[in-house]
């Protein structure tokens, strides 16, 4: 179980929307760099990095901000926003990224992530971003007929090495994980899946930490560290206890 502190980068700041609303941007902090320090020196162990404009531009636009977060940490960085051809996506890895995420592209060009996995093993993961049950694309700005189970398993032979799973309505607005149905998915797909969006407290980490939850890879949180919510000591010490009760 790997949680995972985000930071969402917009206008080279880092920030919250509120259901992936960019109109509902809330700036926690002007220095990626220093955020992404922070949770290193906390004890976190691996960081999930968004570029929100990216994602609505179709391109990268906060190339500046990761690259200084890339410079100032030693813990891995997995990245999305903006990843829409395998040029920008190689590029990314050979700037130290340790895993791309795939979002939009996965939906409008499948064909795309099958091959990034192919040339880049464990290092291509799959956003898969929905509101009620459907997926959105372009920044959540434009939601599909496709389901979200219906694009992993999409995606069971290709190779990705993980699948993020966002539900939207949830997202900044601290209201718990949807924790039914990101283990329907997990229990639906080989791919292992990550629990994104809404994760508010200590109890969302607890539960995260019961049997049912351990075929979950991690989990991301954002808001909820950002206004003091979950105090990531605590939080990073229940998951050591858990993990180590298991393997004892």
């Amino acid at each position: 179980m790997i949680l995972f502190p985000a930071i969402d980068l917009k206008e080279g700041q880092c920030v919250r929307l509120a259901q992936g609303d960019m109109d509902r941007a809330t700036v926690f902090n002007d220095d990626p760099a220093e955020q992404a320090r922070a949770f290193q020196r906390v004890g976190f162990e691996y960081l999930h990095v968004v570029d929100l404009d990216g994602a609505f531009a179709g391109a990268p636009r906060n190339a500046r901000a990761v690259e200084s977060i890339l410079a100032a940490l030693t813990i891995p960085v997995q990245l999305g926003g903006g990843i829409r051809d395998m040029r920008t996506l190689s590029s990314w890895l050979e700037k130290g990224v340790a895993r791309v995420i795939i979002g939009t592209a996965a939906v409008k060009d499948p064909s795309f992530v099958r091959e990034a996995a192919r040339l880049h093993p464990g290092r291509v993961a799959v956003g898969v971003d929905a509101k009620n049950g459907f997926v959105a694309v372009d920044g959540w700005s434009r939601a599909t007929r496709m389901s979200a189970l219906d694009l992993g398993k999409s995606f069971e032979d290709a190779g990705v090495s993980a699948i993020i799973y966002t539900d939207i309505s949830r997202d900044g607005v601290l209201t718990g994980l949807n924790i039914e149905a990101t283990l329907a998915l997990a229990d639906a797909l080989t791919i292992p899946v990550i629990a994104s969006g809404g994760l508010a407290s200590l109890a969302d980490v607890e539960r995260l930490l019961q049997p049912d939850c351990r075929k979950l890879a991690g989990a991301i949180t954002g808001r909820a560290l950002y206004d003091g919510r979950l105090d990531p000591a605590q939080a990073l010490a229940m998951i050591r206890s858990a993990m180590g009760a298991v393997y004892d």
